[in-house]
């Protein structure tokens, strides 16, 4: 190999890692000496102004999107360096373009499929460099750091977009429509033989006959595949036994919600994975098994195309007509799989730093045996489907992540008055510390009610009659895993705007009982349910006052998404 054409990895003592300048400049000089196999481009700035990049290798040199979308080629899609503490898929990519670039086989081997790529995904956090921030992980010398510049970890960020790294990647998924996703992580947690775990779409959650075949037909020959290859690959090792946080007794699998990247793919219907490789495991290894993944799930994409294609495209329409959606689901702890695991013997033994029993593990102690694997989901929240959501054009943030999305939306043209269901948020859970740069809402409750709402010239109708009904839905219910309420976008609607002087209100209060009856029977059943708080003059009046018909603001706790019906 020429000097030229190797990576910092493989010119490094396989304990290197590539910094952003090098790795930008092997891309470039690689497409321009190979121009008719890669095309190299900016896709965007992160939030510190660094430039990211994104590339794509055909067999053929075709690189014009809209040539690729009419030819309904497949799309397959490798995201690098979310984290780049985590950089192994980085390293990894560089080599299998170069071998693209070199190599006539490999290219050959592509057919009509399109590799797409993303080299860092995570600029910002990639010129962070240290040698300490990943504790206890086994190389590489000095890598990047989990956070951008806004101190945001990106792979949290998929929905709500904070960063203009999420904003980018959202319309380049959106552009692309990339049909599998490969997404490279390292882990951490228990210790056991296995270099390469895996997180896949979870199968129920991404449903129907795309859930089905991702279960039935991918997943086994991907797991087979890395055993050919000598890495033998587990499940993401996410213990049932939360106390004692080891394998043993059982693993299920991670609830990638949509601020994943993996949740976030299967809003647009497309299979996804992160892998993530063991971080105790010397780098050497991490690269070698991410590698493998990388190619021998390219390689089921290019062999399966046709029909993940028609199953994405018979999922898109389906999800046209559909009567009902589930927006939260959970693990079905009734329905366990088995799966054949190799671990380490778990040692509980007395601190030396407090008084307390301490988790290690034996690796002269190995074990091999069957565990209960809870790979099935059921539903937990299901809606009805509107016809459609009315949003007013002041919730911009919310529109403008639809639109990054392709989601189709339609102005009113004239003012008018519209019979809709709406949605009061009656109780909200928030976490107690800030999560992400948000105060997010873990759980709420809320109330339906048929309502005649004025909608100005210029709101939003948004029909589910198109294919990106799912992340319509999945965004706008409030109730979904992250929808954007639950991200605090409409934060302001949970304010009471006016308030009351106590001294006068207290004479108020008593002529709006008097001309409220069904206020009176609700105070009258206040008054039973909190007889301690009958001396608090506060809380008296605040009741009162919330419940009144004279004084009710109607924006308050009414989600400003509305139901057509």
């Amino acid at each position: 190999m020429l000097p030229d054409l190797m990576t910092p990895y493989e010119n490094g003592n396989n304990n290197q890692t590539t910094r952003w300048e090098e790795c930008v400049a092997f891309y470039r000089h690689l497409a321009q000496r190979f121009p008719s196999v890669l095309h190299f481009f900016q896709t965007g700035v992160s939030d510190a102004g660094i430039p990211i990049f994104a590339g794509v290798v055909t067999s053929d040199g075709v690189f014009d999107l809209e040539q690729i979308r009419r030819e309904a080629r497949p799309v397959f899609f490798n995201n690098n360096g979310i984290h780049p503490g985590e950089p192994e898929g980085i390293d990894a990519c560089m080599a299998m373009v170069r071998d693209f670039c070199v190599d006539p086989g490999k290219l050959a081997a592509l057919g009509r499929t399109v590799f797409l790529f993303i080299p860092i995904y995570n600029v910002d956090g990639s010129w962070n460099r240290n040698d300490s921030s990943r504790v206890n992980q086994d190389g590489p010398e000095s890598f990047g750091f989990r956070a951008n510049s806004l101190n945001l970890d990106l792979n949290r960020d998929f929905v709500k977009c904070d960063s203009l790294n999420a904003q980018v990647f959202n319309q380049l998924m959106t552009a692309w429509s990339p049909d599998v996703m490969v997404d490279t992580h390292t882990s951490n947690g228990a210790d056991y033989s296995y270099t390469m775990t895996l997180i896949q779409t979870q199968a129920d959650k991404l449903g129907g006959d795309l859930g089905a075949f991702l279960r039935q037909t991918m997943l086994p020959v991907l797991f087979n595949r890395m055993e050919e290859r000598g890495w033998p690959m587990c499940p993401y090792v996410n213990p049932v036994n939360s106390v004692s946080e080891i394998p043993d007794d059982g693993i299920e699998d991670f609830l990638e919600v949509p601020r994943f990247s993996t949740g976030y793919a299967a809003l647009h219907h497309t299979i996804g994975f992160m892998p993530e490789t063991h971080m105790l495991k010397p780098y050497v290894d991490r690269y070698e098994s991410m590698r493998a993944l990388v190619e021998v799930v390219l390689d089921f994409t290019v062999l399966y195309a046709p029909r993940i294609q028609a199953l994405r495209a018979r999922a898109k329409e389906q999800a046209r007509q559909q009567t009902s959606w589930p927006v939260s689901w959970k693990v079905d702890y009734n329905q366990p799989s088995s799966f054949r695991f190799r671990g380490y013997a778990a040692v509980f033994k007395p601190s030396l730093l407090g008084n307390y029993t301490r988790l290690a593990y034996d690796r002269q102690q190995p074990w091999e045996k069957d565990i209960a694997y809870y790979d099935h989901f059921v539903e937990d929240v299901v809606v009805t489907a509107p016809k459609a959501y009315l949003i007013p054009q002041s919730w911009r943030r919310v529109i403008e992540r639809l639109q990054w999305n392709g989601v189709q939306l339609t102005r009113l043209e004239t003012a008018q008055t519209m019979a809709v269901q709406s949605y009061h948020i009656t109780k909200v859970q928030s976490r107690a510390q800030p999560y992400e740069g948000h105060l997010f809402h873990d759980a709420l409750e809320l109330e339906a009610q048929s309502e005649n709402i004025h909608f100005n010239a210029g709101d939003y109708l948004v029909s589910l009659d198109q294919p990106q009904a799912r992340y319509v839905v999945e965004t706008l219910e409030p109730q979904a895993h992250d929808s954007f309420f639950r991200w605090g976008f409409f934060n302001s609607i949970l304010e009471k705007k006016e308030a009351f002087s106590s001294y006068v209100f207290e004479d108020t209060a008593l002529e709006l009982l008097q001309a409220e009856p069904q206020l009176r029977a609700r105070f009258e059943a206040w008054k039973l349910a909190h007889p301690e708080l009958l001396a608090d003059q506060q809380a008296v009046l605040s009741f009162i006052f919330h419940h009144c018909e004279r004084y009710k603001e109607p924006e308050w706790q009414r989600y400003p998404v509305f139901r057509l019906l």
